[in-house]
């Protein structure tokens, strides 16, 4: 492995730009700490292309600048890359504008969920020194061997890319590749609305009316005031004590200091008269103000055997493709879609045409399954001159 470049200021980080404005691709990763803090705080950025690797230190140089790469013409190739947008995303105010997610390659290519370290061995023969994954980034000087590791997270990705994609173009698979780091790279990486966090309550849906109304105005409180500390919302106000608050709506000092959870700690903060006046707003909120959770599955009583059967057609045609099953669907993919809900991953794209037709023949009655006596399953579908044909899928 190349020895990487440290940057840590804005001559050298102006000659990593114009180094990678020149490349066709190049690989990327973060390191990153939230465990104390609302927002991802980035320590460390990993750059590797064809002929180098850098380390950018974020905490000496203002690395926002990076946007230029990202925002070029160049692919960009990254393993399991959902955490690492979201961080780019608030350091740069973009993401790439084109992404190869070397994981979501490999679950294509029967490779599973695959670790970096896993997919170097199997496609590149090397074996990574594994990492201590409780490394503190933001200390200075990193030593070496933790250089080494974070250089190590970059220097294979674009040898793994190429080896994947010309397996995926093999085995007809790219294009679907494509679609789902697509999917990836285009979600929305915004925080969560504040009056949609009330939604993850415990409980949530089956609070009375106006519980739900307290419920949407004293987690909103609590989201943007974590927002605004930089803190996680539970060091602002305990899961617990939102519970309770939320139960029993206090409308003084007195009643809020007997709410589980709270009980002769007080609030961080001295925010009492805070929480109390989002408790009033709650109570005060028009019933149609209230914003409701989009609507659930139906019980599973009512489509629990259907959905079994399901996610067995499922795995039998994720087993014919050699493709990871959860990647082509989900139990909650599954129970929408048959369920009648309209828009799940089902609806569109590759997903579509793989999986929806079969079952929609499944809900509809028209197919059934049964054990092929080798451990794969066998679809059962009436014929046009209505007699009984099969195929097998196997597992």
């Amino acid at each position: 492995m190349q020895e990487p470049i440290w940057i840590d200021e804005p001559a050298a980080l102006e000659r990593l730009l114009e180094t990678l404005a020149a490349q066709p691709a190049y690989a990327l990763d973060t390191e990153f700490h939230r465990e104390r803090s609302y927002f991802p705080h980035v320590a460390l950025i990993q750059i590797g292309w064809k002929g180098g690797i850098a380390l950018v230190d974020p905490l000496a140089v203002d690395a926002a600048p990076l946007a230029k790469v990202l925002q070029g013409s160049a692919l960009a190739v990254l393993h399991a890359a959902d955490q690492d947008l979201e961080v780019l995303q608030k350091l740069c105010g973009c993401v790439p504008t084109r992404l190869f997610d070397t994981q979501i390659a490999g679950a294509f290519l029967g490779r599973g969920f695959s670790s970096l370290t896993r997919l170097v061995q199997d496609v590149v023969g090397l074996q990574l020194t594994k990492g201590d994954r409780l490394t503190d980034w933001t200390r200075r000087p990193l030593s070496p061997a933790q250089l080494a590791y974070a250089a190590s997270d970059v220097a294979h990705l674009l040898e793994i890319e190429a080896t994947l994609r010309r397996e995926a173009e093999a085995s007809g698979v790219l294009l679907w590749v494509e679609e789902e780091c697509e999917r990836l790279r285009t979600r929305n990486f915004d925080p969560p609305d504040p009056e949609n966090a009330w939604w993850k309550i415990k409980g949530s849906r089956g609070l009375a009316q106006r519980q739900k109304a307290v419920a949407q105005e004293v987690a909103a409180w609590r989201e943007q005031t974590a927002a605004r500390r930089d803190i996680p919302p539970r060091f602002v106000l305990s899961d617990l004590a939102l519970a309770g608050i939320v139960q029993r709506a206090p409308r003084n000092p007195g009643e809020l200091a007997q709410i589980r959870g709270l009980e002769g700690r007080g609030l961080k903060g001295n925010p009492e008269t805070e929480v109390l006046a989002a408790v009033a707003r709650g109570l005060a909120l028009a019933v149609e103000d209230v914003r409701l959770p989009p609507r659930g599955e139906p019980p599973l009583e009512e489509v629990g055997p259907v959905v079994t059967l399901g996610l067995a057609l499922v795995a039998g045609i994720a087993a014919e493709r050699g493709i990871e099953p959860s990647v082509l669907a989900t139990r909650g993919d599954v129970q929408g879609y048959l369920s009648g809900r309209t828009g799940t991953r089902l609806h569109s794209g590759w997903r579509k045409g793989l999986a929806a037709e079969a079952l929609e023949n499944l809900r509809a009655g028209r197919v059934a399954l049964a054990s092929d006596g080798e451990g794969g399953i066998r679809v059962i579908a009436l014929a046009d001159d209505g007699r009984l044909d099969a195929r097998v899928v196997p597992s």
